[in-house]
Parts: C-alpha cells; structure tokens; sequence
C-alpha cells in the first residue's frame, strides 16, 4: 500500500455523514498506541542494562501477541460477516493478514534472538530489530486505515449497526479475561472520554461488577488527574 496524500483531504467529507457503528476505531486506537510505545521504548533501550533490555524485548514480543490474536478475530468475525453479503471483499486485506502473521514470526524471534545476544553485538542487533519493527508498525498503520475505510463501507452497505454490534458481541465474547485486560488497558486511555465513559458505563450496566472494576483498575493508571475527574464525573463515582 502507497501512501496517497489525497486520502487526507478526502477523509474531510466524511465529517458530515451520519455516525456508524465502527467496530474499529477503539481497537485500532489501542493498536496504534501501544505499536507507537513499543517501538519508541526500543529505540531508546539501553543494550548494556540487561534489565532494561529484557523489559523492551518483552514489550515487543507482548505487542506481536496481541497482533496475533488481533488478526484471529477480524478474521474468524469481521471477515467472516463480510464474505457472508459481499464475497470478496475481505479478500486483499486477508492475504495482507498472512503477510503480517509471517512478519509477527520473525520479529518474535528477533526479539527471542535480541534477549539472549552477547553483549559486544546488542547494540547492532536491536537497532535492526528496531527498523523492523518500524517498517511493520508503518504498514499497520495503513493496513488499519484500509480497513478503516474500505471495509467500513462494505459493512454498512449491508449490514445494520445493530448487526454490526452483534457482531462486535460476538468478537469481544471470545476473549478470555486476561486478554481483554490488556485490550482495555490500552484502549481506555486512548479513547476521547465520552468514549471512555461510554464503554466503561456499558460495562457497569452488561458485565458482572467485578469485570467493570477491574477495568477501571487497569485504566486509571494511565489516565491523568484531569482525565481520570471527566471520567469520574460521567460515571457518577464516589470520590
């Protein structure tokens, strides 16, 4: 995918369509945040702390399961409701999918690789695992905005936004708890806080009481003072 400086201007008419149910944009905001703090938190790794080597290296591999897993229910929910009314229309993206599951392979192992390299080669080693890293995270970027885009549109086409939530109910379903812990810590803090506060009601109206704790437990660390008080007002929290 080529970058197209004409997308830009063109994502400007979308402010006056109606809202949609958008099963991406929440996901694809935790995406970009913790790609985005991965790769620079490897950049800046100091090769001769080996605390702080493995800490990174395992930031790295954490972020290429939660890819994995990421490609798995778009494919299994998304792309499966979208070959169900428009055949094909999942189909560039899905292969793009197999390409990034190879990709999720190989920078596992360089981080496999990078934690146990002799100390006089970490410095070159990381570097270039940073430059892979980087290509990667800039072609997810445009992959998110395809689908973003693109797939989107196939969707509403033809399904309705409850449809489309059911879907979405499915998907979230299928994750075990531990999962979504990680999910909801990178995407509550990257959600505008009407959206924040919108889930997280949703979760205290839907979930068992537990589950709503835990994700404000999960969130509140990476909110500010000031984002954690909207928050708190919206919601109606006790002090």
């Amino acid at each position: 995918m080529q970058f197209n400086p004409q997308e830009i201007s063109a994502l400007a008419q979308a402010e006056s369509a109606a809202p949609r149910m958008n099963m991406y944009a929440a996901i694809h905001k935790a995406l970009r945040a913790f790609m985005a703090d991965t790769l620079t938190g490897l950049g800046r790794v100091d090769t001769d702390d080996d605390l702080d080597l493995s800490q990174a290296c395992d930031r790295v591999l954490a972020l290429m399961d939660f890819c994995r897993s990421h490609l798995q229910h778009e494919n299994e929910f998304v792309h499966t409701a979208m070959e169900r009314r428009a055949p094909g229309s999942a189909g560039a993206v899905a292969r793009e999918h197999e390409e990034h599951e190879q990709a999720i392979a190989a920078l596992a192992a360089g981080a496999a690789r990078l934690q146990d390299c002799p100390r006089d080669r970490r410095a070159r080693v990381a570097h270039v695992l940073y430059q892979q890293l980087a290509l990667f995270v800039a072609h997810n970027f445009q992959h998110m905005h395809l689908e973003e885009t693109a797939h989107n549109a196939v969707l509403w086409a033809h399904y309705s936004d409850a449809e489309l939530a059911e879907v979405e109910g499915a998907l979230v379903a299928s994750i075990p708890p531990v999962e979504m812990m990680v999910v909801l810590r990178w995407m509550l803090p990257c959600m505008a806080p009407a959206e924040r506060a919108m889930m997280l009601d949703g979760m205290r109206r839907e979930a068992p009481p537990q589950a709503f704790e835990a994700a404000l437990s999960v969130a509140r660390p990476h909110l500010s003072q000031a984002e954690w008080g909207k928050l708190a007002r919206a919601l109606n929290l006790a002090p």
